[in-house]
């Protein structure tokens, strides 16, 4: 419990460190204790199918943030300060775009979503899919003038239509919600760039709606669709939350 505290600090913080600096190392800094103090959270549940899920995290994220310092020190080279400004040169923001994008799981950086999050206990991936979206989110949101629209919406249309088309043929209720997180973050990478602040609403919406169905989840202890059918004579009123939570996230 100690140590869960402290983990759970750590993640607060390091999330909060980002969203309210000014200065681009502290941003990594806070990307990076986030980072390292997640990866314990999921591999909770000690068994090769987590570690194996908290290895890729590990290495899509840290692959980001080594590519979100490179595009910072390009800025540095160009415009001589470590404030986050529009960022000067083209090529910085683009390859920040492209880190943020990886660590957010839009396609085509999207392989690690629902793999990790299939690998790990459904307390975890529900941080995963909500809490961690909102650093990256608000660097975008930080740096959206400057994004460069075409490799955005290509991005944000591709991440729709996987998370559409992935979630199809799947019955892990995990990785349905993963899929779901990618399609939601495509739909709000492809508004950024003209409506910032509809960005955050949808945000906001999406972080409620896949809290209560991890919740609901989480107190039946289901993880595939078969066990989820099972609730409705245990638990009917749980059954009719979930149809109209699914419902609202669809829209």
């Amino acid at each position: 419990p100690l140590i869960m505290s402290i983990i759970l600090a750590t993640i607060i913080l390091g999330t909060t460190i980002v969203m309210t600096s000014s200065h681009w190392l502290m941003i990594w800094i806070g990307f990076e204790m986030n980072m390292l103090a997640i990866i314990p959270m999921l591999m909770k549940q000690h068994n090769p199918r987590s570690t194996e899920a908290a290895t890729k995290y590990f290495f899509t994220q840290a692959t980001a943030s080594m590519l979100l310092m490179l595009a910072v020190i390009i800025n540095l080279m160009y415009s001589g300060q470590w404030t986050v400004m529009k960022l000067f040169n083209p090529t910085a923001s683009i390859i920040m775009t492209l880190a943020l994008t990886m660590k957010l799981g839009l396609a085509p950086f999207h392989f690690w979503v629902p793999e990790v999050t299939q690998g790990i206990p459904l307390s975890s991936g529900l941080i995963l899919l909500t809490w961690q979206k909102l650093a990256p989110m608000t660097v975008l949101y930080m740096i959206s003038p400057a994004i460069n629209l075409n490799m955005l919406m290509t991005m944000s249309m591709l991440s729709i239509a996987i998370g559409g088309w992935g979630g199809l043929n799947q019955t892990q209720l995990r990785k349905i919600m993963a899929y779901s997180s990618i399609a939601h973050m495509g739909w709000m990478t492809a508004i950024l760039i003209y409506n910032p602040t509809m960005t955050l609403l949808n945000l906001v919406i999406y972080i409620l709606m896949t809290t209560t169905m991890f919740m609901l989840f989480m107190i039946n202890s289901s993880t595939t669709t078969l066990s989820l059918s099972h609730t409705w004579n245990k638990m009917p009123l749980i059954t009719t939350t979930t149809l109209v939570t699914l419902l609202s996230m669809g829209g």
